[in-house]
């Protein structure tokens, strides 16, 4: 969490001085303009206060507490009441058993706080992590939905000349016609998704999202992210597990505390100043009667008889049963959650490798038909290639293009995913770092 916080202080440092210059923002700070601006972060960072005052306020019992006051009146006959002209009382609490656990649980639950504040900031950094990379693949889809749009263009009007000279069909140009209109369909869908995507990393970071791009080599390297252990130790890896456990251990001080409340010596500090006024006429019905009046002793009360208490500590005990028992479940769920994820990006990578290679091989298969068309077959039983068949083969090549991107798409979401499950997110923002602050952002 502290490594976090350093990170989103220095990111949003250089981007606080830079970003009214420049339209293009990189990684590191996105990452750091969200992580001191996003309200998820911000409320469990006043949850973490709230925890820290409540520990103070269970530890302060023990501190005197001191009040001043004034009873000023006019009697006549026998004085009733203390009618002082100022007073001072203290009062603190000097022993009690159930109060060490209670001190106790507000230490679980500050622990829980800032273990609930960490997985806050981890989800913040992987909502902005996926929607960064996912903008940067808007703009790469985009760019070639445009290139692909201008060679269904080029497909058509070839395929018109072809059919003007009665060499081609009509239900050819139909399909090339269906093939344009499908890709500017794309082209629509991907505009919308980028800017969702935009509008949406613009809530994150709190800046205006009109203009707002992205830097594809601020993105820090990836590297496959390891499923760590699978013991019950385990539940270290997962701040939000974590925080559950320490809110169970808070309960279940709270309810040793409850239940150790009876047959138990309270001890309590009491002390009191008087000044008492001339004008009551203590002096006529008080022998030795004195204006300053002290006093100063020690009150020991022993809880003997409370069902109410009784009917507490009962309660207390179910309430820490019942967190202990959903602390299990979150952990159970967290490790289900983390193999499927271990096995899905498996998967997503080895489906990013096969696209991969059929778009290597669409191109491959590209560049040789632009060789056959510019120099000739060089042999007469091979079939002509034409420049219809180009303009189709570089319309595939794209498509296959965009295939590459939505799988390495779906594989980095999955990463990231799995590296926040393994606790090895940090180490990957951290790396974004090593960019020098100069170039942290750039002009569009």
């Amino acid at each position: 969490m502290t490594r976090l916080l350093r990170l989103a202080i220095a990111c949003s440092v250089v981007a606080a001085g830079s970003l009214p210059a420049m339209a293009q923002i990189s990684f590191a700070s996105a990452v750091g303009l969200a992580l001191k601006n996003n309200p998820k972060v911000l409320m469990a960072q006043a949850d973490v206060a709230k925890a820290q005052a409540a520990l103070s306020e269970s530890k302060d019992v023990y501190v005197p507490s001191v009040a001043g006051g004034s009873g000023l009146g006019y009697s006549y006959g026998f004085p009733v009441g203390q009618p002082s002209v100022f007073n001072f009382t203290t009062h603190s609490l000097v022993f009690d058993f159930s109060q060490a656990n209670y001190i106790k649980a507000s230490r679980f639950a500050l622990k829980a706080a800032n273990l609930a504040l960490k997985d806050a900031q981890q989800a913040v950094v992987e909502d902005v992590a996926v929607t960064y990379i996912s903008l940067d693949r808007d703009s790469q889809r985009e760019m070639a939905l445009g290139q692909q749009e201008g060679y269904a263009t080029r497909l058509i009007e070839i395929i018109q000349e072809r059919l003007n000279a009665g060499q081609d069909t009509p239900i050819s140009l139909t399909t090339a016609q269906l093939s344009a209109a499908q890709i500017r369909l794309a082209k629509l869908r991907t505009d919308d998704e980028a800017t969702d995507d935009r509008n949406h990393l613009g809530r994150l970071i709190g800046l205006p999202a009109e203009g707002l791009e992205v830097i594809s080599s601020s993105v820090p390297a990836f590297t496959a992210p390891s499923a760590g252990p699978v013991s019950g130790s385990s539940t270290a890896l997962s701040p939000a597990v974590a925080s559950a456990y320490a809110t169970a251990s808070s309960k279940r001080q709270i309810a040793l505390g409850d239940t150790r409340y009876l047959w138990r010596p309270q001890i309590m500090f009491d002390a009191q100043y008087n000044r008492y006024a001339e004008f009551n006429n203590y002096n006529l019905y008080y022998s030795h009667f004195q204006h300053n009046n002290f006093g100063i002793g020690i009150q020991i009360t022993l809880p003997i008889f409370d069902v109410g208490q009784k009917a507490k500590a009962r309660e207390s005990a179910a309430d820490a049963s019942h967190a202990e028992h959903e602390a299990d479940l979150a952990r159970d769920q967290f490790l289900e959650g983390r193999q499927k994820a271990l096995h899905a990006t498996a998967e997503l990578a080895a489906r990013a490798e096969v696209a991969n290679l059929d778009q290597q091989l669409a191109q491959q298969q590209l560049e040789v038909m632009q060789v056959q068309l510019n120099a000739g077959n060089g042999s007469s039983s091979s079939p002509q290639m034409t420049p219809k068949d180009e303009q189709t083969s570089r319309i595939a090549e794209r498509e296959k293009f965009l295939t590459v991107l939505d799988a390495n798409f779906e594989m980095r979401k999955a990463e990231i995913n799995l590296m926040r499950q393994t606790d090895q997110l940090e180490d990957w923002i951290q790396s974004a770092m090593q960019t020098p602050p100069s170039a942290t952002l750039q002009p569009k």
